[in-house]
């Protein structure tokens, strides 16, 4: 998506260990007319798969999961990183996070996950594909279909389409702009056709 890789060539920074800062547009502060232009995208690519509920991860995935769900008319669970008083059965599963080093639990209540529910998973980036195989996790356990994944951006280096290739042979996986390199802090994209 043009849109997106240009302001990523404007705003994005490349950080040491194969990071990269978008915080000032995307995962901390938002850009609200770049996301609305991504989730229309989404809705495109997707125009063809049964979408009952868009399942993302907090925090950083929420913008554009909602901006999706608005545009699809669908609702939006988000994962959560703990369990508040209020949640009394949950769906539960480990994630490693690649930008912070740790492994999370993530959260969904039995409530808003439910069997024969088609679901699109929406982040903002798609790096070693553990978030994503995560909210599968989730999904399976609840007896709901992923129809496909969306990112924001992918990190093409870093192997998370294979992973999902691997282990969910078939699902769609779509990004809106893919990185090849963050190499010697310049960012390069991949070429179409890949």
């Amino acid at each position: 998506m043009k849109e997106l890789e240009e302001r990523i060539i404007k705003d994005g920074k490349c950080l040491s260990g194969g990071i990269l800062k978008v915080d000032n547009f995307i995962n901390h502060q938002m850009d609200s007319q770049l996301m609305f232009s991504c989730a229309a995208e989404f809705m495109r690519l997707f125009a063809d798969k049964k979408i009952d509920k868009i399942l993302t991860i907090e925090a950083s995935g929420i913008a554009p999961a909602v901006f999706a769900g608005y545009l699809m008319r669908v609702p939006v669970v988000f994962a959560k990183k703990a369990v508040p008083k209020t949640m009394k059965d949950a769906f539960a599963t480990e994630v490693q996070s690649f930008t912070k080093q740790r492994t999370y639990t993530v959260f969904v209540s039995k409530e808003y996950l439910n069997a024969g529910e088609h679901i699109l998973v929406i982040d903002d980036f798609l790096a070693c594909g553990n978030a994503s195989l995560a909210l599968a996790e989730l999904c399976s356990q609840a007896g709901a279909t992923v129809e496909g994944f969306g990112f924001l951006i992918e990190k093409a280096f870093q192997g998370g389409r294979a992973s999902i290739a691997k282990n969910m042979p078939g699902t769609r996986v779509e990004s809106l702009a893919a990185i090849s390199s963050l190499d010697n802090g310049k960012i390069e994209f991949v070429k179409e056709g890949r």
